[in-house]
């Protein structure tokens, strides 16, 4: 199965991840993406990370359940394999036949896929017609192997674990839902937050159990990251410090965030500062790569995921790196009725890659 599909004029986008599902169904009206519906369901169970056929048959459960009650209207879906499973590289390879650059791509995926090829499904495409390099002082020395003012071309390539996908398609399968779409969580995400901005910029996607950190440039993701540390870690560390419950731990993350101000229990926001810096130590990690491959600035940092609505971090953020920092808004392209415009802003950073999907798959 391909890891890109063909677009439709009706879809449902399905983020299937550890700890939920989320759905989103848009419409093609008059060449705009149209809400339809959505719908999310929380999860206790890992049922993207276990092979177990227990927990393929809770993500069935749960992904019959939203559907159900989000009421939508088609069984066409298109969902997106988790970051952190997903292999990406661009790679520069002169201008070739189509055949030839079939057999390149496999040489490449060799020297960055940690797996077996056999055991991977391998996507790739060009996203950057052939450009001329233009002759350098040392071309002389080149022109002999005939290499000088050569065309070189991008591509993009993408490899995903075959037992995985296999994983996703035999869960929508036993859905009874027709998955026409599968790719990666990156691509969603800049569809849904991006959009056509072409300068560098970064997705800080933090999930209930993983953040996810990308850079993109021209669309295409360059850099991605994910460390096993989410919005789950917080809570779960306010329920240690101060001996509260799960609900209780979770509304005062939600009140207070990184916020001191003398305000209450000091203990929180200190809590909080202490897990959060694992994601600000792995964001000046990548920040780092990034600076020392490029001189062009990050222009942006844009937040999304659950735990991106905390009190005072794009603040924070923008203290120790300097850059623009603010909650993404994937609803910034979409019609939608205006008096749910409160409850979508709300919803909006948790269903972002939802909303790239269906964005994705509709003409």
């Amino acid at each position: 199965m391909a890891l890109f599909g063909k677009k439709i004029q009706n879809a449902v986008g399905i983020d299937l991840s550890g700890s939920s599902v989320k759905a989103v169904e848009l419409r093609n009206e008059a060449g705009r993406p149209q809400l339809v519906t959505y719908g999310f369901i929380e999860s206790a169970a890992d049922i993207i990370k276990s092979d177990a056929a227990q927990a393929q048959g809770d993500a069935v459960k749960l992904l019959q359940e939203v559907m159900k009650k989000a009421r939508v209207s088609t069984t066409r879906v298109v969902s997106a394999l988790p970051s952190f499973s997903v292999f990406s590289s661009i790679i520069s390879l002169p201008e070739m036949s189509k055949k030839d650059l079939m057999s390149a791509v496999r040489w490449e995926a060799k020297k960055f896929v940690p797996m077996p090829l056999e055991e991977m499904i391998l996507d790739w495409e060009v996203v950057q017609e052939p450009v001329k390099k233009k002759p350098a002082a040392d071309d002389k020395d080149k022109e002999v192997a005939g290499t000088a003012g050569r065309k070189d071309i991008r591509v993009l390539l993408t490899a995903a674990p075959k037992v995985l996908v296999e994983r996703y398609v035999n869960i929508f399968k036993q859905a009874e839902l027709q998955l026409v779409g599968l790719e990666t969580e990156a691509f969603a995400l800049e569809r849904a937050l991006i959009g056509n901005d072409p300068s560098p910029v970064m997705i800080v996607d933090i999930g209930s159990k993983v953040t996810s950190i990308m850079i993109f440039k021209e669309s295409i993701p360059i850099l991605t990251r994910s460390i096993d540390v989410g919005g789950n870690s917080i809570t779960e560390t306010i329920m240690r410090t101060l001996n509260v419950d799960a609900d209780r731990a979770e509304q005062f993350k939600r009140d207070f965030g990184l916020t001191m101000g003398g305000q209450g229990n000091e203990k929180i926001p200190k809590t909080i500062e202490f897990v959060t810096s694992s994601i600000i130590n792995e964001i000046r990690y990548v920040l780092n790569i990034f600076r020392n491959q490029t001189d062009a600035p990050l222009e942006k940092i844009i937040l999304a995921g659950g735990s991106a609505f905390l009190v005072n971090l794009p603040q924070y953020l923008n203290s120790i790196f300097q850059v623009k920092v603010f909650v993404g808004d994937p609803w910034g392209h979409i019609s939608y009725p205006v008096d749910l415009r409160s409850v979508l802003q709300e919803l909006g950073p948790r269903l972002s890659v939802a909303i790239g999907l269906a964005m994705r798959e509709i003409g």
